[in-house]
């Protein structure tokens, strides 16, 4: 019976299944999507929605415990400052769980696990910084000539 039992096992114990959370969560919030088995992809988005409730907060008590988790400053600001300002209407569901069909290898289903509202990207700032940076391309490189060595005939 599985009475009181939470969560999933996963075939690993408990400090391999946290490291595997972790980096999974990680690799999520730094690509945005990643492709997953079903069973893990069930698992992160949990732990991801949790995650994120508590970076809409924005309390200090919030950001601390995600830093503990995550172990990363720079995905614990991204959490808090990009992805979590875009779900301030959501409640729960931030994640969709998109089944792209079997693994050709073990035959396991596997997920596509993106967020379901779609980051905004401002074409005219994005156009503007497009311009204003030179390109590597636009300037010709200056080409060093060899001498050429003489033969001893």
């Amino acid at each position: 019976m599985r009475h009181r039992v939470f969560g999933r096992k996963l075939n690993r114990d408990v400090k391999e299944r946290k490291a595997l959370y972790k980096s999974l969560v990680s690799a999520l919030i730094i690509n945005g999507k990643i492709r997953t088995t079903f069973a893990k992809g069930k698992a992160i988005a949990r732990l991801t929605d949790k995650l994120i409730t508590r970076a809409k907060d924005g309390s200090s008590n919030a950001v601390n415990q995600i830093a503990s988790f995550l172990n990363r400053k720079e995905l614990t600001d991204k959490l808090t400052a990009v992805i979590a300002p875009r779900f301030k209407d959501k409640i729960g569901g931030y994640l969709r769980i998109v089944k792209v069909g079997r693994r050709k290898s073990d035959n396991t289903e596997e997920v596509l696990l993106e967020w379901s509202v779609a980051e905004k990207v401002d074409n005219k700032k994005l156009v503007k910084s497009v311009i204003a940076t030179p390109h590597e391309t636009t300037q010709p490189k200056e080409v060093k000539q060899r001498k050429k060595k003489k033969i001893k005939s």
